[in-house]
């Protein structure tokens, strides 16, 4: 029986914002992940917010013709109290997802807390926190100038653990624990057995 082929996909990671994007690619080669590139996109300061954008979406675009991702992972917006603050980067990612859909690539969201928690397994745990766990994960010893690379990285690197494989070594994505428990109730309802 011959064996299957080995099934690799690049995933673009992406935190958005408007004075530095930062952003991450990792490849995934069946189960092993590795680490393609990190780094950011700084935005010129100034008023003009519309030009911000512009940069944000030439940007992303460039990093998809030169990477070719299989798929965009975006940090969502976290909630704050300033409206003004949340309003500017909701349009940078919107952007930013608008480049991807240019050019017909998938795209996922995730909260700020779910990357924690993939990552690091504490949904409130640090930026250091983050890149510290992504360098023992994908062997790397540089330190970025800017967490924000890092923040890129994780967001590509959760959206690759979100791949669960089936008995049938298929994959299925999932959004939540939730989702997860309901697609297999018998692996999770299934009694524990210790080996003595």
């Amino acid at each position: 029986m011959q064996a299957l082929p080995v099934k690799e996909r690049i995933i673009l990671g992406i935190d958005p914002g408007t004075a530095v994007m930062g952003y991450g690619l990792v490849k995934e080669t069946g189960n092993r992940v590795e680490l393609i590139s990190m780094g950011v996109v700084k935005i010129p300061a100034g008023n003009d917010h519309m030009l911000k954008l512009q940069r944000i979406f030439e940007k992303t675009v460039a990093l998809i013709d030169n990477y070719h991702p299989d798929a965009l992972a975006i940090e969502a917006p976290f909630y704050g109290k300033n409206i003004q603050v949340m309003l500017k980067l909701g349009r940078a990612q919107g952007t930013a997802i608008a480049a991807a859909l240019s050019r017909n690539i998938p795209v996922n969201e995730y909260s700020p807390r779910k990357i924690k928690q993939a990552i690091t397994g504490n949904g409130n745990a640090g930026k250091e926190q983050v890149a510290a766990m992504l360098q023992q994960i994908l062997h790397f010893k540089e330190t970025p100038e800017f967490l924000d690379a890092t923040d890129g990285l994780a967001v590509a690197l959760c959206h690759s653990f979100q791949k669960i494989t089936t008995g049938r070594g298929s994959s299925v994505s999932h959004s939540s624990w939730e989702s997860f428990v309901k697609d297999n109730a018998a692996r999770v309802n299934a009694p524990i057995k210790f080996k003595k």
